[in-house]
């Protein structure tokens, strides 16, 4: 039994931003994301009896979401071939350590043409932004962008956490059909 008393009904509030911009790095998907955040919460719900509170919390949560994550490449791998996901763990001197994926791509190896499509659709999200509700568009690029934190966003704004999740998830549907419908068709 565990020694450590978890307290889930924070989860969302302390962790919901971390795990999702994590997530978002490694999958660059907002949909794939937050549905790998969920699972890592059910997860964590269904293990946390096996929680020893050997590492924080935000650090085990983080183990259970690279597990997802891991799972989500093999699930989408699968059906394309046997492609390898290779990862490499470096422990650095915070006892978090990192995952360091080695399929990135370097900024500086980056082509003429990849840098011109780079900017362009970096224009084209600018353009985006601008037609979204003011509100809308300022907390999401405050949240998105400038990666503040939720709490300090929520005091300025007067919502709830839950509040801006759903101004954030309105944003980038609104994004990405107007992303679709003049950018992407070009």
């Amino acid at each position: 039994m565990s020694k450590h008393k978890i307290d889930t009904a924070q989860w969302v509030d302390r962790y919901a931003d971390y795990l999702f911009n994590y997530a978002i790095t490694r999958v660059n998907n907002s949909y794939i994301a937050e549905e790998l955040v969920q699972e890592t919460f059910v997860a964590g719900l269904k293990a946390m009896k096996n929680f020893k509170g050997e590492a924080t919390e935000r650090t085990w949560l983080i183990s259970i979401l690279k597990r997802k994550i891991i799972d989500q490449y093999r699930k989408n791998n699968s059906k394309k071939g046997q492609a390898e996901v290779r990862m490499d763990f470096s422990n650095a001197s915070d006892q978090e350590g990192d995952w360091l994926e080695e399929k990135v791509e370097d900024m500086a190896t980056m082509n003429a043409e990849s840098q011109f499509e780079n900017q362009e659709l970096g224009l084209a999200i600018e353009i985006c932004l601008e037609k979204l509700p003011l509100k809308q568009a300022e907390i999401f690029k405050r949240k998105t962008i400038l990666e503040q934190e939720t709490e300090t966003i929520c005091k300025e704004h007067d919502i709830t956490a839950s509040n801006l999740w759903v101004i954030i998830h309105r944003a980038r549907v609104q994004l990405m059909q107007c992303l679709n419908d003049d950018w992407f068709k070009n």
